[in-house]
């Protein structure tokens, strides 16, 4: 399943400005081009990156 950048920052409760953000600064996952004007995040990979965000957040 892919997720658009309005459904990644609903998950995290951050705007969409948000998500991009993470995209460049942090380890975030890369999204993927599906086609021109088409990026989605892949839905597993985001869950593979959840459970570090909890412990960074922890810290």
């Amino acid at each position: 399943m892919y997720l658009t950048d309005k459904q990644v920052a609903a998950r995290f409760n951050v705007s969409r400005q948000c998500v991009w953000r993470w995209v460049k600064t942090k380890d975030f996952p890369r999204p993927y081009s599906l086609s021109p004007g088409c990026t989605r995040w892949k839905l597993s990979d985001i869950e593979e990156w959840e459970p570090g965000r909890s412990q960074a957040a922890a810290a």
